[in-house]
């Protein structure tokens, strides 16, 4: 490109090919999202309207009309969308394969393995935490607004109803876990400005480390609140977009098939948290030492419980890799929501920095 060129659907300047037509970043995402939501729009001017950067924003119709016009093609996203998963796996491996492995040690655990006295009082304590906190959001259910029963996935009323509810379990996981962030060890030594940064930045991985953990692989369905159930297609009828409840599930998958118990999920939640390279993190020398601490643990806690399974330490902090990528796709979905005129409660405009 020489850098003057225009997008053939409005006029704009193009920021390269996309979906085989040469175009802008706005009509690119506006005809990916119309594809991914399987949009049916309604032109006022009987589909007559003159498209440029203007008109763009007026008439939806048009603008898709004149997309397809122009070349793209809807084949081409859905293939984009497969290649990003298989991007987000091969990252993941080719960063395991980074990971220096030492020699397996002799099958009983070596004394360097063996977990303190606080160390196995600190995984107690975690576990009790978080069956403490979750014990607490069941009794939060009656507060959310029910799943409507009507079947038509188009009923504006029912997609408001459904958009409802999720945000108010995601409201519900948010209260978990600060509530479960509050009782690790070390986190109230760090300055409220430490914590809240953590938190505003961790929340979401976690949210995400959480829902894996309720990931039914044989109905490939997530639970919430011990019999919620929902799949992809429910997702995408509460308003969200494929290219974030895709790869929500595939990560959930593959932490499925690591079939971690309570307290490694809770160990990696901890390390997860105290992630000293957060975004408006004072003091990060701190942080790094709090976070040492659950690192070890994690190290000697699988080392004893899996002394067969050299990988699975290295497998489990590469998760933590794929949750950054994750939550910038989280950040896309709800600048996309916010497109869509859907507005978050308070509480989570708050912690996930939306500002309207």
């Amino acid at each position: 490109m020489l850098g003057n060129e225009v997008c053939s659907v409005c006029g704009d300047k193009a920021s390269g090919f996309h979906y085989n037509v040469l175009s802008c970043e706005g009509c690119k995402g506006f005809f990916r999202r119309s594809v991914i939501k399987g949009a049916q729009y309604v032109c006022k001017n009987g589909g007559k309207c003159e498209m440029d950067m203007y008109m763009r924003r007026k008439c939806q119709e048009c603008r898709l009309r004149k997309c397809q016009e122009a070349g793209m093609r809807e084949q081409y996203v859905l293939s984009e969308e497969q290649i990003r998963l298989k991007k987000l796996k091969k990252q993941e491996d080719d960063q395991a394969r980074t990971v220096v492995v030492r020699p397996n040690p002799p099958n009983p655990p070596s004394p360097s393995h063996k977990l303190t006295p606080e160390q196995l009082s600190m995984i107690k304590k975690l576990v009790a935490a978080q069956q403490q906190c979750n014990q607490r959001s069941f009794t939060d259910r009656l507060k959310v607004t029910p799943w409507p029963q009507i079947p038509d996935p188009n009923n504006r009323e029912a997609r408001q109803q459904r958009f409802a509810h999720f945000t108010e379990l995601a409201i519900i996981s948010v209260q978990e876990i600060v509530d479960f962030a509050k009782q690790l060890p070390g986190f109230l030594e760090l300055t409220r400005e430490d914590q809240i940064a953590l938190l505003k930045t961790s929340t979401i991985e976690v949210m995400l480390l959480e829902t894996s953990r309720r990931y039914n692989p044989e109905i490939e369905s997530i639970t919430f609140l011990k019999d919620l159930s929902y799949n992809r297609d429910d997702f995408a009828k509460a308003g969200l977009q494929f290219e974030f409840i895709n790869p929500i599930f595939e990560f959930s998958k593959g932490m499925n098939e690591l079939q971690l118990n309570d307290a490694e999920y809770a160990l990696l939640i901890a390390i997860n948290i105290f992630s000293a390279d957060r975004p408006n993190v004072q003091d990060q020398s701190l942080v790094e030492r709090l976070q040492h601490t659950y690192v070890e643990a994690l190290h000697s806690y699988i080392c004893i419980n899996r002394p067969n399974d050299r990988l699975m330490f290295p497998r489990m902090l590469m998760k933590l890799v794929s949750l950054r990528t994750l939550s910038s796709v989280h950040s896309e979905q709800v600048f996309a929501l916010r497109l869509q005129d859907k507005k978050l409660p308070p509480l989570l405009s708050e912690i996930w920095d939306v500002h309207e």
